[in-house]
């Protein structure tokens, strides 16, 4: 008998519409054959829409949703006022339901964030973080914490990502004993604001983590740790920094090779599209949390949807559906 992982899927919110989370979700059916779906959004467009595409019905749920929270919402405010919203019908449904083993979103990250701290909380009420995989020079890959859930953190607070990211790095990619560093201005151990100089001391005395040190912008992506941790506000600039430079990068080798006629190159630029492109990458995982929760770009395309539903299973998987 198969075993099967269903995952709940958020079709509104995205800036590209339903309809492309729905060619993403019968790409997913196809690639992944242990996979069911209970697609969240207005049931009677979902359902013909994956007629169209000729998905397995068999592996197709749906709840109806009559309201989208947007990016414009009032994050908190918006989870009580929109209770038939898609993105609470799926929180609803993961948190209750022990078959669903996690979800996707591409909306609000905000709202995403609240939503999930509030149906999806540990015991210990912990606040969760958002943490990106981006790869490395050494080959490997290096988990970004926090990328944007919390602005402003206290010491203790990066300690918390600390373990969070190191159960993360472990769990999708098998590391035994991740290398946990510090975002900082200088390697030196006294560089660093005052939050990053007490997190130091704070990640030094943990015995339970591989702590390596201070790592500069310069090293965010070497390889020197499996897991960097930082506030939010300085993850979600190097998120989107890395982002805009290897787009820019990508499109001056593509512009070059329009202009030297050299499409030997544009190998190189493929090369480039798999490591840095968001799509192929997946999203944002949210870390402390009871389930896996992924949230994809708000511009992602379908291969986004494959990716990010493909975290989520595989950290069901490797985690026995539970994820703390």
């Amino acid at each position: 008998m198969n075993k099967y992982y269903t995952v709940v899927l958020d079709t509104e919110g995205s800036d590209k519409g339903p309809a492309m989370v729905a060619e993403g979700a019968a790409l997913s059916l196809e690639k992944y054959p242990e996979l069911k779906l209970v697609l969240v959004g207005n049931e009677s467009a979902l359902r013909a829409e994956m007629e169209k595409r000729g998905a397995d019905a068999d592996r197709l749920s749906y709840i109806n949703a009559t309201e989208v929270i947007t990016n414009y919402d009032n994050p908190s405010v918006a989870l009580f006022t929109k209770r038939d919203s898609s993105l609470v019908k799926a929180l609803e449904a993961v948190s209750i339901n022990d078959e669903y083993v996690g979800m996707v979103n591409a909306g609000s990250t905000g709202a995403l964030l609240a939503g999930s701290l509030r149906y999806l909380a540990t015991p210990d009420m912990k606040r969760p973080a958002l943490a990106a995989v981006l790869p490395a020079e050494s080959g490997g890959f290096t988990a970004l914490v926090d990328t944007g859930a919390t602005i402003d953190c206290t010491p203790a607070q990066l300690v918390h990502f600390a373990h969070l990211g190191k159960e993360f790095i472990k769990t999708l990619y098998g590391v035994e004993n991740p290398r946990i560093g510090i975002l900082s201005n200088g390697k030196e151990e006294g560089k660093g604001n005052k939050l990053v100089k007490e997190a130091y001391q704070l990640l030094k005395a943990e015995r339970e983590l591989n702590f390596v040190g201070n790592i500069e912008g310069t090293n965010a992506l070497s390889g020197d740790c499996d897991v960097l941790v930082c506030d939010g506000f300085a993850g979600n600039q190097i998120l989107k920094c890395t982002e805009g430079i290897a787009r820019r990068i990508i499109k001056d080798i593509v512009v070059f090779s329009k202009k030297t006629g050299d499409e030997s190159i544009m190998r190189v630029v493929g090369h480039l599209m798999k490591l840095y492109d968001f799509n192929s990458l997946g999203g944002g995982v949210v870390l402390g949390v009871r389930k896996p929760v992924v949230k994809a770009h708000g511009a992602a395309n379908e291969q986004s949807i494959v990716s990010t539903v493909g975290i989520v299973l595989n950290l069901a998987k490797n985690k026995k559906i539970e994820y703390k």
